[in-house]
């Protein structure tokens, strides 16, 4: 995650190329108009029927949306403001995500930065049997926790895949350019894509190692819970609610942003190389490395390096999701994403792992929202979340949230 505040020249980010798809262009409509969110970063449908919309706050808070949008009613679901998670710029309540069976059992589970030792957590917690729009705080029951050696890279997002299994994306630990290797490294959790099994328990842990796991069976140390790898700071991943394909976003170091298509067992390179490009001197010309599916360039002197020229420019990616909502029939089927700082957003359509088509669907004029991410509701619709506007004109509202529209 980049969420630091960017000044950069438009015209420079963004390379007003010809796109390389006729793809539908798009709208950003603002909902929930003057209801304040203190830096949003993960918006996620209850799957309850409720309709609820949730969305975390970076300082630690979990908001239920208003069901009309234009509601401005804010309900507290969960609050850990007082454990002060986000202390550094990139730390923070990160993740979210609801048991596949939470109408039944009311639990969820969240990602969150601790301090003293700095870490990460992941913890499980159950809804209040009085209110249902209410987290139980005293329910928590703490899965996993592992060392953060720097602020940067936490990483963050948590989803359920088809198959009931919990992923969790880790950040390569920080700094820059994985000075301690950590994402070619099988025994620890960081610069990886995790999976676990919430609902059973392996040896002393709280969680269980899926048989699956590409690394079950290893009587060394590789940490078994890794599912891919060489990943540098996945800062948005999702699902496929079609198709099940696990999609990851890959913020880059100095001058490539990529998309991946996550794989059992994969390694995706960093910090070997960066994309498609060769990153360290010292390390092999050629792996046996996952390709991303589409990259995108930070600046215009790289476009003849680049494999998809007239992509658009940007500095830090931020993943969004297969679009399946039926508002915007042309964009069916397409992975969008964005950068944030440029406040770009993008499309790609992919066959076997490899871009078919991509283009830029929107660009912001005026007032640029950066981009902290994306969110879906139950019904398929995308959305996006601002963290803020650059620059500022002191109207719009703090973490005001668009949706993504037929333009």
């Amino acid at each position: 995650m980049h969420l630091r505040l960017f000044s950069v020249g438009l015209s420079l980010a963004i390379g007003l190329a010809t796109a390389q798809a006729e793809l539908p262009k798009v709208g950003l409509k603002p909902v929930w108009e003057g209801l304040e969110l203190n830096r949003p970063l993960w918006l996620e449908a209850a799957p309850d029927g409720s309709g609820r919309l949730f969305c975390i706050e970076q300082g630690g808070g979990i908001v239920i949306l208003p069901k009309a949008k234009s509601g401005k009613e804010r309900i507290e679901f969960f609050n850990i403001n007082d454990r002060k998670p986000w202390v550094e710029n990139e730390e923070g309540l990160l993740g979210l995500a609801f048991h596949p069976n939470f109408k039944s059992n009311q639990k969820f589970y969240v990602y969150y930065s601790q301090q003293d030792p700095k870490r990460s957590v992941v913890s499980e917690f159950t809804v209040s049997k009085s209110d249902k729009n209410k987290a139980d705080m005293k329910s928590e029951r703490i899965l996993l926790e592992f060392p953060q050696p720097y602020w940067n890279h936490n990483g963050g997002v948590m989803l359920f895949g088809k198959d009931g299994k919990l992923y969790i994306s880790s950040g390569d630990g920080g700094k820059a350019n994985d000075p301690h290797d950590n994402a070619q490294n099988l025994n620890n959790l960081l610069g990886k894509i995790l999976r676990i099994d919430v609902d059973s328990r392996s040896g002393n842990l709280q969680y269980g190692i899926p048989a699956d796991n590409p690394f079950a069976d290893r009587k060394d140390n590789t940490r078994k819970e890794i599912w891919a790898y060489g990943l540098r700071n996945v800062w948005r991943m999702s699902i496929d609610r079609k198709t099940g394909d696990l999609w990851a976003a890959d913020v880059g170091q100095n001058k490539w942003e990529e998309v991946n298509l996550i794989t059992k067992g994969g390694n995706y390179g960093w910090n070997i190389r960066e994309s498609f490009h060769k990153f360290k001197e010292e390390g092999p010309a050629k792996g046996d490395w996952i390709d991303p599916v589409i990259e995108y360039a930070h600046h215009a002197g790289l476009e003849k390096e680049s494999k998809f020229p007239g992509h658009g420019y940007g500095v830090s990616i931020t993943g969004g999701y297969v679009y399946r909502g039926k508002a915007i029939p042309a964009l069916q089927g397409s992975y969008i994403y964005g950068d944030f700082a440029t406040g770009l957003i993008f499309a790609v359509r992919q066959k076997n792992g490899k871009a078919t088509e991509h283009g830029t669907i929107h660009q912001q004029k005026g007032t640029v929202y950066q981009i902290a991410s994306f969110g879906e509701d139950a019904e398929g619709e995308l959305y996006l979340l601002p963290l803020v506007a650059t620059p500022s004109n002191g109207r719009d509202p703090v973490g005001g949230i668009l949706q993504i529209v037929a333009e």
